[in-house]
């Protein structure tokens, strides 16, 4: 299952002006993405591993999962990473009504909201400082429409110009490394997953992700 065909992308671009596919920068910047998590199985494992570069990243969670594993999300905000909604179900827009999508992303944007705070309250720490309202849709799937709706609510749609396939079970480990090497550049947005799908994949690449950026003069940011 393919997002956005790399042969239609350039076109979806123009089509989608207003949404965020990289970040515009001068500095020798890149922006990790995890989608669908927490996930106890490998949300931590991933936190442990992009501190060990001192890397930052943004986590595009899914609400339902969120409510069931409200301390791993907290390890997220702990961390200092950024949050975005992924929506609550993790729904495909495409093969969903209107109005119940929208529901769904209300729903999920009351919950991070909910954690954060009770978060910020248990810490005494404010997280996310200057932190935007991010949003990102499952399977990358979005029309004009919603967009134009969600982004009266959101700071930024997030979609990305690299993608790993690192949940793609026709993709090897090192197809996925390459994958991510071979089209990143400064201000790249990268779509790795969080999930147990993606687990085999993400274990192998992002470490090397990580060293060889690292070892080329890269920092890993966040998107806030």
């Amino acid at each position: 299952m393919k997002l956005i065909p790399p042969k239609t992308k350039g076109f979806v671009k123009k089509i989608f002006n207003k949404l965020t596919w990289d970040i515009d920068t001068k500095e020798k910047s890149i922006y990790l993405t995890f989608d669908d998590g927490p996930t106890p199985e490998i949300t931590t494992w991933v936190l442990q591993t992009l501190n060990d570069f001192e890397a930052k990243a943004t986590f595009f969670c899914i609400g339902k999962n969120i409510n069931e594993h409200p301390q791993l999300f907290e390890a997220i905000l702990a961390a200092g990473h950024c949050i975005g909604n992924h929506t609550y179900n993790h729904l495909n827009l495409w093969n969903t009504d209107s109005k119940i999508y929208k529901e769904d992303v209300l729903k999920a944007e009351e919950i991070l909201s909910f954690h954060k705070e009770n978060y910020a309250l248990k810490t005494e720490k404010s997280p996310q400082q200057n932190h935007q309202k991010l949003f990102r849709p499952p399977y990358g799937k979005i029309n004009p429409k919603i967009a134009k709706h969600l982004l009266k609510s959101f700071d930024k749609i997030v979609m990305w110009d690299v993608l790993s396939y690192d949940w793609d079970k026709n993709t090897t480990a090192e197809q996925c490394y390459q994958n991510v090497v071979k089209n990143t550049k400064s201000g790249s947005i990268v779509v790795f997953h969080d999930s147990v799908k993606a687990s085999k994949n993400l274990k192998y690449t992002l470490p090397k992700v990580l060293k060889y950026f690292s070892k080329a003069g890269y920092q890993f940011l966040a998107i806030s």
